[in-house]
């Protein structure tokens, strides 16, 4: 995301708090990439290190930085670990997205475009989920912290005519991904030959939506800012508008497929035999997700589209790069 708002000759200033969530190396290489970036584009970009969390610092990098707009990615993420460190999420994701709502709100911020995640849709079985379902069950502290920010987005929408708009990712993956997601943990141990845990014994299907899409769907949904929905109705309220600027969408690739076949692809990207290890299915998880995308192709005329044969490739000639491994 940031390299696409550079690219297009944006003032860019980028926060992190670079913790060992994981491997800090991984980040800083992500922004040394950054800063070469803006340096060949003579690009405007400035980058704070520093935790969301802190109160202080954030309005004083608000008051300073005064930016017209806000694409909000940073959050503790995981579904499993938020069970084994609950309080990382409630600083990070709670307590660190008020602040962001609040610089926005005092610095009267044009637009605030904030991730959410499919998560949200928790014991929900109908399927694909849209955002006109009801997301009432999370079944994990992660996925109730991101159903809160769309609560407190909304608030601030109605009570400070902040607009704001959540985008629920859909299993995001590609190159300079997090470790701690199943295509850089399966790549790592296909390639060390390794077993790999595959959970509820392989019956699991994801709607896996690779990183270009989800940026340009960002980008998008940026470019548009939130508007009230003049239908919106209180009798029956619709839970994906409001009679406030806050608007939600769903960005996934809309083709679930099967975890054993997400595998397949990756195994003959890296050339390499997987050793599957079947698991039960694990707290937290879901057997399942898809996207109905149709209310974000409605509102902004896009739909992600990368097939999944060639999302792997790509990151599979990413990861052999990155960690210089031959096949």
């Amino acid at each position: 995301m940031a390299e696409r708002l550079l690219a297009r000759g944006e003032r860019l200033v980028g926060l992190d708090n670079l913790n060992s969530y994981y491997d800090p190396a991984l980040k800083r290489s992500r922004l040394e990439r950054l800063q070469v970036l803006a340096q060949a584009l003579q690009a405007d970009f400035r980058f704070h290190q520093l935790d969301l969390a802190d109160g202080e610092a954030m309005a004083a990098l608000f008051a300073a930085e005064q930016p017209r707009s806000v694409v909000h990615l940073a959050a503790q993420a995981g579904v499993r670990y938020s069970i084994e460190n609950p309080a990382a999420y409630i600083q990070s994701n709670l307590v660190g997205f008020g602040h962001i709502l609040e610089g926005c709100r005092q610095q009267a911020v044009e637009h605030l475009v904030y991730a959410s995640s499919s998560s949200v849709y928790g014991g929900n079985r109908q399927m694909p989920f849209s955002e006109q379902h009801a997301v009432n069950h999370p079944v994990s502290l992660y996925a109730a912290t991101k159903k809160a920010n769309e609560l407190m987005a909304h608030t601030y929408s109605h009570l400070y005519g902040l607009p704001a708009t959540g985008l629920r990712f859909f299993t995001v993956y590609g190159p300079w991904g997090r470790p701690d997601m199943a295509p850089m943990l399966f790549a790592r141990a296909i390639l060390a030959g390794e077993p790999i845990q595959v959970f509820n014994q392989g019956r699991m299907q994801r709607d896996f939506t690779y990183i270009d899409d989800i940026v340009e769907g960002v980008v998008r949904c940026l470019d548009k800012p939130a508007t009230a929905d003049p239908q919106f109705d209180p009798l029956h309220p619709d839970p994906a508008t409001a009679a406030a600027p806050h608007r939600l969408f769903n960005i996934g690739n809309s083709q679930p497929i099967e975890l054993l076949r997400f595998i397949e692809v990756l195994e003959q990207a890296l050339g390499r035999p997987a050793i599957t290890d079947l698991q039960p299915m694990q707290p937290g998880d879901v057997p399942a997700t898809a996207a109905d995308t149709s209310a974000l192709e409605a509102w902004v005329g896009f739909r992600p589209t990368t097939l999944i044969e060639a999302g792997v490739e790509r990151f599979a000639e990413w990861y052999r790069d990155y960690y210089d491994l031959m096949a």
